[in-house]
């Protein structure tokens, strides 16, 4: 089978290629160049996709002894991903940028041009594991190592996308792949793990938002309001600097009657509100979400479970849609869940699909007493 690696300048993408060519496959490497200016991209562990990985990837796929290519996807990576971005921020919703460079770049943008040249699939060194189900339907389901489980963020893959797809590391912990890297003779075996979000120079998301954003700023400051009296405590230069369940930089100045810190609990991006209260009025026990994506056959209901962020906890659930739009009862109460983060759809460890959520419903306060 022809397969194109992805090869992001890391550890477990390394891993995978070689892993790629040691099952048999004619495998070719390829680096993604998504920054318009890359010079302007930082180094070592922060983010992913700089010059400098652009280099490790050569490196490492020199040493595999496959062939080696960049593709420039920058144009496809600022309309899906910082544009995407910048636009939910600026609606007052919290987007997930990884997962959705995997949905618009990795496996859309990517995968397509792939298949145009004749390969048969992309491998990529995400931990998530594919199974053929009894259905014939390719299953994608949480890898061995919970800790490095990415199932998440490609919770947006479809079946036409799983069908084109390698996971060659979803069997393996972490541990194995630096000891495996090491005995190949792979410089990156040390390396970092990346983190933070790849385009934000310096980890400062506010400060980035601020400078870019612009004439789309929905606001340029506004109040800070106690969600329980209506009194407003302070003001904020942006929403766009705050998420809900945020605690840090609000700046309020005195504690609340209980002494105990307050949360963000709502934006209003269009007045500039910021309602804030206990961190008790942040649970969750439902949601709505729409923009859904499924792996395999649309379900009607699913009683399982649902992951509301990247490495966050599982909740048990009663989802129910109509293919579109999804409705999840949460059996487990979440906290501080925000418009526009992803809602991941799981049966047991087999990902159902995802969707994008568009409303959290709080727990009232006579049920939380």
């Amino acid at each position: 089978m022809r397969v194109l690696a992805a090869m992001s300048g890391g550890v477990d993408s390394a891993v995978a290629a070689a892993r790629a060519v040691e099952a048999g496959h004619d495998v070719t490497g390829v680096h993604l160049a998504l920054s318009r200016n890359p010079a302007s991209y930082r180094s070592g562990a922060r983010g992913c996709c700089t010059i400098e990985d652009s280099n490790d990837a050569r490196r490492a796929a020199d040493v595999i002894g496959i062939p080696f290519y960049v593709w420039d996807m920058s144009d496809e990576f600022h309309e899906g991903v910082v544009e995407d971005f910048m636009d939910e921020y600026a609606a007052g919703r919290t987007p997930n940028p990884c997962l959705r460079c995997n949905e618009k770049i990795k496996f859309a943008a990517v995968l397509d041009r792939a298949l145009a040249l004749g390969f048969d699939a992309v491998a990529t060194g995400h931990y998530a594991q594919l199974r053929t189900g009894d259905d014939g339907l390719i299953e994608m389901h949480r890898a061995v190592d919970h800790g490095k489980d990415q199932s998440y963020v490609l919770g947006v893959l479809t079946q036409e996308q799983l069908a084109h797809s390698l996971f060659p590391l979803g069997d393996t912990s972490k541990p194995v792949v630096r000891e495996e890297a090491a005995r190949r003779g792979l410089l990156v075996a040390d390396k970092p793990d990346s983190h933070d979000i790849c385009f934000v120079a310096d980890g400062d998301t506010a400060g980035w938002l601020k400078e870019k954003l612009g004439d789309r700023a929905p606001n340029d400051g506004g109040d800070i309001v106690d969600d329980a009296t209506g009194e407003v405590l302070g003001q904020h230069e942006g929403t766009y600097g705050f998420t809900i369940g945020q605690r840090k930089g609000l700046r309020i100045g005195r504690p609340a009657p209980d002494g105990k810190p307050r949360f963000v609990l709502d934006i209003e991006p269009v007045s500039g509100t910021l309602r804030v209260g206990s961190r008790d009025r942040l649970a969750v026990h439902a949601i709505d979400a729409d923009r859904a994506r499924w792996c395999g056959t649309v379900p009607e209901r699913v009683e399982g479970t649902v992951q509301l962020r990247a490495h966050g906890d599982e909740h048990r659930a009663v989802v129910t849609t109509d293919g579109e739009h999804v409705h999840v009862e949460l059996l487990d109460h979440a906290s501080g869940i925000a418009p526009g983060q992803a809602v991941v759809i799981y049966d047991g460890s087999r990902v159902v699909g995802s969707a994008t959520i568009t409303v959290a419903h709080r727990v009232r306060e006579e049920v939380q007493a």
